[in-house]
């Protein structure tokens, strides 16, 4: 029996999974494939075809509400990503609506037309698209999603590589010039988990998502999570979500769950988390 079904859950609602215009799902699959040099080791994604094999895939394993998360690296790609993403969402029912938003001069534009149209989550990038999360032309389109309340899933953590701009110092400063931000911080964080934990402690709307933490392939990373912060997660049982990173992933899907459970922070803690808090915070 599924570990979802021992916890008299309906399923498992993924915050952090990535569907991808065909051409991009091509060339993001290739970086993961040469991602060795960079990372030490290779990472051997373990879920390829198409998408109706991948939806497949997730409707075997229990997933009932998914993301199909995109993000920009160059200005005027996020409009036709988000296109897609819209066009996406309306062919598969279990997909939630989401869109991403890039520093240039149209960002508040398509933001408040994107929300208009019931974009559900958002996903930010700044080690891959390269920009910093206080760039001015952002300002607008982050008042517009703060006021909105929408969760954001925000990769600003320095793994698996730092740049300028990843780490917990611009998103605190973002939170004090929008406290109302719902962010939802991916990978937990990785690997300043102290530092993005105070923001979620400090921030009523900041989230965390498990997406790979615990795995044996993160802590052969040396992203693995100290064991003296996991009664902090635990008091924000709340507040974490649980994210995959389905398809690009080097292992089982279930290897995730598995790790969760070995945590050993309870049942109501894991029922939470993989089911109740994405419920709350986005719906179904």
């Amino acid at each position: 029996m599924a570990l979802w079904q021992q916890l008299g859950l309906p399923g498992l609602y993924d915050v952090h999974t990535h569907f991808l215009p065909p051409r991009m799902a091509v060339k993001v699959r290739a970086q993961f494939d040469q991602a060795g040099p960079l990372l030490g080791r290779p990472w051997p994604i373990r879920y390829r075809g198409s998408d109706d094999e991948l939806l497949a895939t997730l409707d075997a394993l229990g997933v009932r509400r998914f993301t199909a998360l995109t993000y920009a690296h160059r200005p005027g790609m996020a409009e036709w990503l988000n296109d897609w993403t819209a066009d996406f969402a309306a062919r598969v029912p279990l997909a939630l609506r989401c869109a991403t938003v890039f520093p240039e001069p149209d960002a508040a534009a398509y933001t408040a037309q994107r929300l208009a149209e019931g974009a559900q989550v958002w996903k930010v990038h700044v080690q891959v698209g390269g920009f910093d999360v206080r760039d001015p032309l952002l300002d607008a389109a982050w008042g517009l999603l703060a006021e909105a309340g929408v969760p954001v899933v925000l990769h600003a953590g320095s793994g698996p590589v730092p740049t300028e701009h990843t780490g917990p110092g611009p998103v605190a400063e973002l939170l004090r010039r929008h406290p109302s931000l719902c962010l939802v911080m991916a990978h937990l964080g990785a690997p300043e988990y102290a530092e993005f934990l105070a923001l979620a402690e400090t921030h009523e709307r900041v989230h965390l998502d498990t997406t790979m933490v615990f795995t044996d392939f993160f802590d052969r990373l040396g992203a693995a999570y100290p064991p003296s912060l996991l009664p902090r997660l635990s008091l924000l049982r709340d507040r974490v979500l649980f994210g995959s990173d389905f398809p690009n992933i080097p292992h089982d899907y279930a290897h995730q769950l598995d790790a969760l459970e070995r945590l050993e922070l309870g049942e109501d803690w894991l029922r939470a988390v993989l089911w109740e808090n994405a419920v709350r915070l986005i719906g179904l």
